[in-house]
């Protein structure tokens, strides 16, 4: 039975169904014990970018607002935190942080889906393969988000599709890996990928994550209220975990959020 989950969304990040609300009950129901809010941060980009899947910068007010009202309410039933799921855009990411520390928050998600700054860079994930400059990108990146200290795990590391040389995939992804082990950093096997047949999971990650001694934590990936009681894909995510040997940790060490500008 799967006790926590830290990759939550809802209606916030205007591609997920269900509040809040719906979300903590589907979750008690299950018999968890801690749950994790992670919406897709807003991101006050400096040329006026809207990406249309994630909150806006005012939005997080209400956000915050919300989960503090549900913390209350079933503080005898269930942990809730109050967490993002953002990627690292590094001509971005001091701003992102200044304008979600005007009100508490808990833990990041580092969920890279796109190379550079979202509008000057390509989308990692889906069908279509990347090149080596890409995946090599992709990688740098993800290492740099994890530098900063601010993130708790990587969600989907294994979401960039590469398939073209897998000597080049392996140096790329062992060196993440490496990073994700030095910084104790926990990778995310990603529940959402399994249950929709994305090209993630990807099992030559996860052999290479497993021989390593990466540690691991399942992610539901929740976009509706009903994915944190998928009990078909819980079993896919065990098979897996048996199947390459993963250190999988049921909790997440908080990283303290840093006030101020990131260096």
């Amino acid at each position: 039975m799967l006790y926590t989950n830290y990759h939550t969304h809802s209606y916030h990040c205007n591609h997920a169904r269900g509040t809040p609300e719906d979300y903590v009950r589907s979750a008690v129901e299950r018999g968890m014990q801690i749950l994790g809010f992670s919406d897709h941060v807003p991101y006050p980009f400096s040329n006026g970018h809207r990406s249309g899947f994630r909150m806006e910068p005012q939005e997080h007010r209400v956000y915050v607002r919300e989960i503090q009202e549900l913390q209350a309410k079933y503080q005898d039933r269930i942990q809730i935190y109050i967490g993002y799921e953002a990627e690292y855009y590094p001509d971005e990411f001091a701003a992102m942080i200044t304008n979600i520390n005007q009100y508490p928050w808990d833990y990041l998600v580092l969920g890279q889906h796109f190379t550079h700054n979202e509008y000057d860079g390509i989308y990692a994930g889906g069908k279509k393969a990347v090149e080596e400059e890409h995946l090599v990108q992709y990688v740098d990146q993800v290492i740099a988000g994890m530098e900063t200290g601010y993130f708790s795990c990587v969600a989907h590391p294994d979401l960039i599709r590469y398939r073209k040389d897998e000597h080049v995939y392996q140096r790329e992804m062992r060196r993440l890996c490496g990073k994700a082990i030095q910084l104790q950093i926990p990778l995310e096997l990603n529940f959402l990928g399994l249950s929709s047949g994305r090209e993630y999971p990807y099992e030559p990650f996860w052999a290479m994550a497993g021989e390593m001694g990466a540690s691991v934590i399942f992610g539901c990936d929740a976009h509706t209220p009903e994915a944190l009681n998928d009990e078909e894909t819980y079993r896919k995510a065990q098979a897996i975990q048996q199947k390459y040997g993963l250190r999988v940790q049921e909790t997440l060490t908080l990283r303290s959020p840093k006030k101020g500008t990131p260096q």
